[in-house]
């Protein structure tokens, strides 16, 4: 399985319009951030983790031909603003993309997407298929990649994460971003998995996200044996400073990072 972080962002993205601090006009490149998002590659299939406002150019940029499947988080905007251009993958693939999400995502995409549901259909609208996601039972797409959902609180808003594993491995990915509470019953469930990404917004506290030093207690709760941190703002601080403070197992992801579990 190798997984390719299209963006590790918080929801204005790295560098912040018209910010002047020094992560946001940082010429390395590991300090920019777009929107948070994951391709996962299984099996010989596609499958993203949440369409952002920069979902088009985080397509162009792995540069795939095929999405088989879309997976949804939450419904917040940096997570499905992005919905509308998987029309490239409908026109490419001659059918509609299966789409993954509880029912709170459900309805927030009918509501901001009413067009695609639409009974009399303007040409060339997003086809996609919803399969509903139970917080309760893991599901598989196609019929080699399971994915069981861990359900965390972004304040007060149920959030999934997400335990991947290919059937034909033991090995499993957790990804988790929006989060400030995992209840214990959810971290059983990915226990000492072997690699774990978890959102760190910043050093300061805050309301519905984990710090980074809440993070990193958790992931040492986990114990997995590899730690990625994700849905970063330019308040963290420089990315190689930062990084270079981490203890093992635990690095700052960036955009591009690609990892194989």
């Amino acid at each position: 399985m190798k997984v390719i972080f299209l963006g590790t962002g918080t929801s204005q993205g790295v560098p912040v319009i018209g910010c002047t601090c020094k992560v946001c006009t940082s010429s390395d490149k590991k300090d920019a951030r777009l929107r948070t998002s994951v391709l996962v590659q299984a099996d010989g299939l596609n499958i993203v983790i949440d369409s952002g406002p920069d979902f088009r150019q985080q397509m162009l940029s792995v540069g795939i031909k095929r999405l088989d499947g879309l997976v949804f988080t939450h419904a917040h905007k940096d997570h499905i603003a992005g919905l509308d251009d998987i029309r490239g993958f409908n026109y490419v693939q001659k059918e509609a993309i299966n789409v993954y999400c509880n029912a709170i995502v459900e309805d927030q995409i009918r509501k901001e997407f009413a067009y695609i549901f639409d009974e009399i259909k303007y040409p060339g609208v997003p086809e996609l298929n919803i399969h509903r996601i139970n917080k309760n039972l893991p599901f598989e797409i196609g019929n080699s990649v399971r994915i069981e959902p861990i359900e965390v609180m972004h304040y007060k808003l149920p959030v999934l994460g997400f335990k991947i594993t290919e059937t034909k491995s033991s090995e499993s990915f957790v990804y988790i971003t929006d989060a400030n509470l995992i209840a214990s019953a959810e971290i059983e469930k990915i226990k000492n998995c072997n690699t774990l990404v978890l959102n760190a917004l910043r050093k300061e506290k805050h309301i519905s996200h984990f710090t980074l030093t809440e993070a990193l207690e958790v992931i040492e709760h986990i114990n997995p044996k590899h730690a990625y941190l994700t849905h970063i703002s330019h308040q963290l601080g420089i990315h190689k400073e930062v990084n270079a403070d981490l203890p093992v197992p635990v690095q700052l992801a960036y955009d591009g990072l690609t990892i194989e579990i």
